[in-house]
């Protein structure tokens, strides 16, 4: 363990988060996606789980030590309702609370047909799966740049 990194991040979540660079992007999802077809052609190659974590629980996690891109205009996308693309369902909202409260500041989401996000989320840097059952946990967090001194 290390001083001031949430114990529910593994090592392998460090590294990759560590590896990201600006504008890379990071697919939390639930057991239900299929995250490993998916983590297989993602620029990481292989699924990471992120077992014991729900989606609020995991995305606070991560989001400790990964910005969200300020540069775009909805740095998170989240999948659509199947059949009712202005359907809302829980893991929506407890989201938006989750990266709002990361940021310190209202971040939109972005709302993609499933198919499309089954697209974007192939062109992501990783997949990490949580415990969180759904449905439609499926989020992608676009990183931004961390504001460094310099050396």
């Amino acid at each position: 363990m290390l001083k001031g990194i949430d114990q529910r991040l593994s090592a392998e979540i460090v590294h990759i988060l560590m590896l990201m660079g600006h504008g890379d992007d990071l697919v939390i999802c639930d057991v239900n996606h299929p995250a490993a077809t998916i983590a297989a052609e993602t620029t990481y190659g292989r699924l990471v789980d992120m077992a014991g974590c729900d989606i609020p629980t995991a995305a606070a996690a991560i989001l400790t030590l990964m910005p969200l891109d300020s540069f775009v205009p909805a740095p998170v996308a989240r999948m659509q309702v199947v059949g009712n693309p202005e359907g809302q369902v829980p893991i929506f909202a407890r989201t938006q609370a989750t990266v709002d409260r990361a940021e310190g500041r209202p971040v939109p989401i972005r709302a993609l047909e499933r198919f499309d996000f089954y697209a974007e989320a192939k062109r992501a840097f990783a997949i990490i799966r949580t415990a969180d059952s759904g449905p439609y946990g499926c989020f992608i967090l676009k990183k931004g740049v961390v504001n460094l001194p310099e050396l």
